[in-house]
Order: structure tokens, then sequence, then C-alpha cells
């Protein structure tokens, strides 16, 4: 007796919207795209419970006859494509034929359109794959379509689904990067998100959660979406070259988060994700933010459809670049010369009094200002002894420089023999000299080694340091990274080297203790790290340990040449590392904690 037998067309797409159909959140994506596509300029999705009891999704697109409305839940039923050549060239955000047959075999469906050119719409009613006839009724132009009880044939597969909150946060999500999706070239010179023209508006429980009015910009769009901080704090660049066209709004390092769930990737108007564009936006922000923190980035690519496939996973979230390459040093370059040419300075926001100490505050204000003394009894003597002599302390150490073409005015000290506190034309700023001299080291050093190995200088008495036969093998296979950095290492003996020639910009390092942190990076690492990577955090650690240490006490003459050689430097906000070199305060968010606005 034969064992293999032909599913029906139900059961076939029941299995389908396994993979199409993960969770409500999938069903409004894929109806909303449905919506865009149709050319809607004004979508409302209504939801019930998190959408287990209710998905409705209504637009004024072009809508459907009787006879499209009746075919549009049969399964591989499209209007976007026509044959195998326009697979090469897709443009719309749908083009399978399976979303709609896949919802209808799981849920209740009642879906209304109607034609602008039409005096009535059309409505049809499914059960689970379960077709009724179409029949005419009376609705506006546009579509319609409003899912009900999702998976309640599927017991097993809705008890999977989480709590209406849960699922309603996954449908915002979806909502929201249609929101920002879609990206156009106008008149080839400017990149503008193109579903900005969208009216969009989110109902929950006949709630209100979000409404996105049309022709917002991208920044309002942001700020209604996440919040005015992330918005004021994006750095905007554009960038187009060999077919490729950025738009990027980068987050500052302030703004950063614990995981990647703030980065928005958009190619041709559809959300993605790719591994290769991920690792451009890390290594673009390498140095400029800490490794355990990822930036937020709404980041626009519009390239020819010829250029990628998007027909590779049912979700349509992957592509396959054909010049992933390419794609990847467009985004990284793009993106790291904009942070390295603009000021990441941390500026503190303080907060705002609250509470019982905001009380106080207000009322020690109104007591001085009804008590304000008179203009002759403003003068007070007090004794000629300084502040400093009377609480037994050392005056505290100044000294009044000049330096061309700087942002510092002429005064200046240090603090705990660890930061520098300076005043600016704004306000003021404190530097953390290990962190800021750490990085112009790091600058140096990446400039020299481009040009070359660096310069070396033999020591007068080799140092000679002992190794086991693992260590040697890690300084063997990386003999070429340790000619460039200028380090002459010798045999000197049984399961001994010595250290013949050391980098003459490391002169403050300790040669045997630098050695022995090399060996010991250069084993953590091992060998299947890039060169390029390998050379960039031996360079960190070697920035690192030729920096001025916190808790070193300098001379004015060295904290003026330290902010005069920070002029010199493009971008210094951030040290190797990613952590802040420099914050600054201004006299307003003084003023505002002093009760002075």
């Amino acid at each position: 007796m034969a064992q293999i037998r032909i599913l029906d067309q139900n059961m076939i797409n029941m299995i389908a919207a396994g993979e199409v159909i993960e969770r409500p959140a999938s069903v409004v994506k894929e109806l909303m795209e449905n919506s865009i596509d149709a050319g809607a300029t004004k979508i409302i999705v209504s939801i019930e419970e998190g959408g287990k009891n209710l998905i409705s999704i209504a637009d004024n697109g072009c809508g459907m006859d009787a006879d499209d409305l009746s075919c549009a839940f049969k399964s591989h039923t499209t209007s976007k494509i026509k044959d195998v050549s326009d697979l090469r060239n897709i443009s719309t955000l749908g083009f399978r034929g399976e979303a709609l047959a896949s919802i209808a075999s799981i849920s209740q469906i009642k879906a209304v359109s109607r034609t602008k050119n039409s005096s009535q719409a059309n409505c049809i009613e499914i059960d689970c794959g379960a077709e009724a006839d179409v029949t005419p009724c009376s609705a506006d132009y546009g579509t319609k379509i409003d899912v009900r009880n999702i998976f309640y044939k599927l017991p097993a597969r809705r008890r999977f689904l989480k709590t209406a909150n849960t699922e309603f946060s996954h449908i915002t999500e979806q909502f929201t990067r249609i929101a920002l999706a879609s990206l156009r070239s106008v008149d080839n010179e400017t990149l503008t998100p193109a579903n900005l023209g969208l009216d969009m508006t989110l109902l929950h429980n006949g709630r209100e959660s979000l409404r996105l009015p049309a022709q917002q910009t991208i920044r309002r769009r942001i700020a209604d979406l996440f919040s005015r901080e992330i918005s004021e704090n994006l750095i905007e660049t554009k960038n187009s070259e060999r077919g490729l066209e950025i738009f990027a709004l980068l987050g500052r390092a302030d703004t950063s988060k614990i995981n990647n769930k703030f980065q928005y990737i958009f190619l041709n108007g559809r959300f993605i994700r790719d591994r290769f564009i991920s690792h451009a936006i890390k290594e673009a922000y390498r140095g400029c933010l800490e490794p355990n923190r990822y930036p937020v980035i709404f980041l626009f690519i519009k390239m020819p459809a010829e250029n990628y496939d998007v027909n590779v996973h049912p979700a349509k979230t992957e592509v396959r670049f054909y010049n992933s390459n390419l794609v990847h040093s467009q985004i990284l370059g793009a993106i790291r010369e904009k942070l390295l040419s603009t000021n990441l300075d941390t500026e503190v926001k303080l907060p705002e009094p609250a509470g019982r100490s905001q009380q106080i505050t207000e009322a020690m204000a109104d007591f001085f200002k009804k008590h304000r003394p008179s203009q002759d009894q403003r003068h007070f003597n007090f004794p000629k002894t300084s502040s400093a002599a009377r609480l037994d302390m050392p005056p505290a150490k100044t000294e009044q420089f000049s330096i061309d073409d700087s942002q510092y005015t002429q005064k200046f000290l240090q603090i705990h023999n660890s930061f520098i506190v300076t005043q600016t034309h704004q306000g003021f700023v404190i530097i953390d000299q290990h962190a800021l001299h750490e990085r112009m080291m790091y600058e140096n050093l990446c400039k020299r080694i481009q040009a070359g190995k660096l310069e070396s200088q033999k020591l007068l008495m080799p140092e000679s340091f002992e190794l086991s036969d693992a260590a040697a093998e890690v300084l063997k296979a990386n003999s070429q990274l340790i000619e460039k950095l200028g380090i002459e290492l010798v045999p000197f003996g049984p399961g001994t080297m010595a250290i013949q020639a050391f980098p003459t910009l490391l002169q403050k390092a300790d040669p045997l203790e630098f050695i022995s942190d090399l060996i010991d990076l250069l084993t953590e690492k091992g060998t299947n790290s890039e060169p390029q990577s390998m050379l960039d955090e031996v360079l960190n650690m070697a920035a690192c340990k030729a920096a001025i240490k916190a808790g070193q006490s300098l001379t004015n003459s060295e904290m003026a040449q330290l902010l005069a050689d920070k002029e010199n430097f493009e971008s210094t906000g951030r040290c190797p590392h990613g952590r802040p070199t420099t914050i600054k305060f201004s006299i307003a968010e003084l003023e505002k904690q002093f009760k002075r606005t």
C-alpha cells in the first residue's frame, strides 16, 4: 500500500504559515506591506488583545475588484511578478503570494475592498481556508482586512503566544520598522525616507498608541517613535558612490544601548538584518564606543535591485548581496569618516532638582529675593587670609598660558592627579588625562604604522625574558606584526629571548611588561583573527601603556602641552576603548542648578 500521499492545499498553506506567520506581528507586517504596495497614503492598524482576538488593517490604496478579491487569498497568487525575469528586479515589499493564503489558513478573515473607479465594494469571508463567495457591500475605496482568532484551530501554536502586552510590543516594533522604512532619491542628490509621507495610526483595545501624521521630518518621526533625546543626538551623514546611496543618522556614545535592537537598517524601503552591515557598523564605531555597547543608528541604503537577492527567506528580512565586500566597505567608510570628523565630547545635562530638595532650593531662592541687601550693604570685610589658607590646604595649581587657535582660555588646574579642569568660552570641561593622552598616542601610532614599521631604538642593555614553547610559537607566528611594531627580539639562550630594540613612541612603557602582555594578547586572540583587527588590538594596548597614567602628577607646562596637542587631532572625544576623554559643562546648566535662570 502506498505510504506517500499528496497533501491538500489548505494543509500546505497551514504548514507554510509556520514559516511566514510566526505571531500576530507577522500578520501586521505582511498586511501593512501589501497596503504600501497598493499605493496607500493612510493606514490604520487596530489591535485587540495583542492581536490574538483581532488584527485590522485599513488603507486607502488602489483596492481590488471582485475577481481579484476572490483570487487574492489563494496560494501563490500575486500581482507583483509575472515571470522569472521579474525576480531579478523586485521593487515591491511583497511578491511571493504566500502571505494572504497562509493567514487565511490559520484564522478567520473578513476582507472588504473597493477600487477608486467602482461604485460599490466587495467582501469575502474565510474561516481557516474555508472560503465563502464574494458578495457586494458598501465601503469607502481602499482595502480593510480583519483577521480574528489567529491559530484558533491550532491550539499548540496558540499556546506559544505570549501575553497580550508582549505580543503588542512585537506589533509595535513591526509598525515602527515600516514607519521608518522607505528611502528614495530626490533629484539624484538627496536621500529622503519616503514612508514619511504615510499617515499611520496604531490602536490597541480601542486606545490610540501611536499617531504619525504624514510629511513628518525624519527626526520628528524618530522622536515620536522613540524619544526626543535620541532624535536630538543623531549625527546625519550622506554618501553616494559606485551605485550605492547611503543616508544615515548616527547615535552618539551617550545614547548607546546594551544590545543592537536600536540599529535599524533599510534597503530600498525594506527593513533588513545583515551580518556584513552589522559588522561594518561595529567597525565604524570602533574606538568611539565601549566594546560592550551598541550604537543607535538609522541606516538607509539605496541600490539597484539587480545587485542583491531578496528571495532568500520567507520573512524577507534577509538579503544576499552580489558584492557584499563593496557594501561593507562603503558603509564602513561613510560612517567612520563622519564619526572621526565630528566632535564626540560628552556634554553633561544635569538633572532638574526634584522632590523635597527642589522645594528647599526654591524656598531659599525666594527668601534671598525678598531679603536682597541694599547697594551699600553688599560690601563685607573678610580677613585677608585666603580660603585655602584657612582650610590648611595648599593653593590650587593654576597657570596662565596662551595656545593659538584653541577653544581653551588661560586657566586650568589638575585635580586628584587624574583630571584636568579647564575653562572654555561656553563653560568648562573636565579631561581624563590618561584617556585623552591614550587617544592621541593611538592616533599617532596608527599614522606612523601606515607609513611603515614604527621607528625603534636600540636598548643600551638588552632585556632578557624566559618564555615557554607555546609562547615562542606565538611570537614566531606573529613575527611580521612584531617587526612592524619596531620590536627586535633575538634568542638569548635555551628558553630565553632578549629585547634588542623597542619603539621610540613607547619609550614610557616598560619593555618586558609590554612583551609579556603582548604574548598574552596574541595567545588570547589566536591565529584566526583578522590581521587588521589584531593590529588594532595591539595598538590599543600600546597606546594605553605609553600614555600618561591616572594618578600621575603633571607640571603646568605638561598640562599646557597636553591641551595644545589636543587641538592637532580631529576627534579626541573617546579613548581607543570607547570611554569619554572629555566631559563638557555649560554655563546654562550651572545657572539652572544655582537658580540663576
